[in-house]
């Protein structure tokens, strides 16, 4: 059996592992709090409610969900809105709630709530950190059919578990277990396009992956927030956990070798992608370089600084949003929901023409050096005047859009970034240096949660993270010289 375009069933695969990846990594963060809305009625209108709501009595409002379950809060500590003429009172529920971590009733429970959470992805960020260096070696050794199989494994297994889970050190457990599991595909999947697209083609290949985890980040607000409302979050867990342990069957099947080997893939897909790659014109690496041998070269360093300052923006995001959108604008469950997945829509949109333009550049003519940082340096412009935009606004909606611009810069960004490991080497050395780069990025971003801790204001530290792209360019800039393959 032939397949024509087998490259771009792989690529598809693993696009659809990393729209899965995102599902997994958002379940904690949009279950972690969540405002619930109570409609505010008088005790007559009580027969006549199919929906949440809450009534004042004494110096608390008693609150009545839909499905029968009740409970209450103090007058002082409620939270009011009103919505043309009704009012309603909001409640906070969600993981952090249930495992007794946050009091609902607390007046600093926002804070409390962000700063646990923050401490928990610090613990999943070391785990992820440690992963990405491991990961790169173990996917150049065993290769990406039994790499990815085995990440998906652990993390699928990891969410899963994570319904288990009583209290901070068991949920922490189980978020670090995720973290070491999850970090696989990043390093994975440069290697897997390194191998299986020409060079003229990676960037955009990196670009579909990159937009694969933007349509998870979209999917993940209504999927999860949609089943935690139906299910509750222990079986979310259980159900989002599965969805990886499921995609392991079709990923075994198909990929089951390289394209200079694979028996489905056409002589025809086979020479295109062979001859398109620079490193049919170099010696063949008997084993990937060593990370002394890598961090000794100044070129990598590019990868390692660049990441190290960038990603942080991407995670801050990631981990914050939900509550940044709840706590300052007051966004419910359901509201959160249907805008949050807004601003990766962006980053989908980002990523895809990333990768394009600089692919774009390359076929006029243009070199690989002068293209991957055209793109790069387009991307900075992008996100920092939109970081600014976002913080000034005083409208959800016109925040959300500008936020959608910033993480869409971000992924025409990255998207070069992530492709540089594969210009700059081939072979085994390619999954070790996007591990380092990958390593340095957990780094940055557990220094950027740590820092966050300290700010207390939303605005100032989303307007801080502006800051990180001249970092990142420059350090690029400063230390990649050429971008081409290295020779020794």
């Amino acid at each position: 059996m032939k397949v024509k375009g087998l490259r771009w069933v792989v690529i598809g695969l693993i696009m659809l592992i990393t729209i899965i990846n995102y599902l997994d990594r958002g379940t904690l963060n949009y279950m972690w709090v969540a405002n619930i809305d109570y409609h505010l009625i008088s005790e007559n209108k009580v027969s006549n409610e199919k929906e949440n709501y809450a009534l004042l009595i004494g110096e608390q409002y008693v609150l009545m969900a839909s499905n029968g379950d009740q409970d209450s809060v103090k007058v002082v500590n409620a939270q009011i809105k009103k919505k043309g003429s009704a009012t309603f009172v909001t409640h906070r529920e969600g993981i952090a709630i249930d495992l007794g971590l946050v009091d609902r009733n607390d007046p600093n429970a926002s804070q409390k709530a962000k700063d646990i959470l923050g401490l928990i992805t610090i613990f999943f960020m070391i785990a992820y950190g440690i992963s990405q260096l491991v990961s790169g070696k173990l996917y150049d050794r065993i290769g990406c059919r039994k790499g990815f199989f085995w990440s998906v494994l652990i993390w699928g297994a990891a969410d899963a578990l994570a319904s288990l889970s009583r209290g901070i050190l068991s949920l922490t457990f189980f978020r670090m277990m995720l973290g070491l599991g999850e970090a696989g595909p990043w390093p994975g999947t440069t290697k897997s396009n390194a191998e299986w697209f020409p060079q003229k083609e990676r960037a955009f290949a990196q670009g579909l992956f990159g937009a694969a985890a933007s349509i998870g980040s979209i999917l993940a607000p209504i999927v999860i927030l949609m089943l935690f409302m139906t299910f509750g979050w222990k079986l979310t867990f259980v159900i989002v956990g599965g969805l990886g342990l499921i995609w392991l069957i079709p990923w075994l099947i198909i990929n089951k070798e390289g394209p200079k080997k694979h028996l489905w893939i056409t002589e025809k897909e086979r020479v295109y992608i062979l001859d398109g790659q620079p490193e049919k014109d170099m010696k063949t690496e008997d084993k990937g370089k060593s990370w002394k041998e890598l961090l000794r070269v100044k070129k990598n360093w590019s990868v390692i600084l660049g990441r190290f300052f960038l990603d942080p923006i991407w995670w801050m995001f990631v981990t914050f949003l939900p509550l940044y959108l709840a706590d300052v604008f007051h966004l419910n469950i359901k509201e959160v929901a249907f805008s949050a997945w807004v601003p990766y829509a962006g980053a989908a949109v980002g990523s895809i023409t990333g990768g394009w333009y600089s692919g774009w550049l390359i076929s006029r003519r243009h070199t690989v050096n002068y293209a991957r940082k055209a793109a790069m340096l387009m991307g900075g412009i992008i996100i920092i005047p939109s970081i600014l935009a976002a913080i000034m606004s005083t409208s959800a909606s016109i925040a959300i859009l500008f936020m959608a611009l910033v993480l869409g810069g971000f992924q025409f960004f990255m998207t070069n970034l992530q492709t540089i490991p594969s210009d700059l080497h081939c072979g085994k050395s390619v999954g070790s240096l996007a591990g380092l780069g990958g390593a340095s990025a957990v780094l940055g971003t557990i220094l950027a949660i740590l820092f966050a801790s300290y700010i207390t204001n939303w605005i100032l530290l989303f307007s801080l993270l502006g800051a990180l792209v001249p970092l990142s360019l420059c350090s690029i800039f400063l230390t990649v010289g050429e971008i081409k393959q290295i020779n020794k």
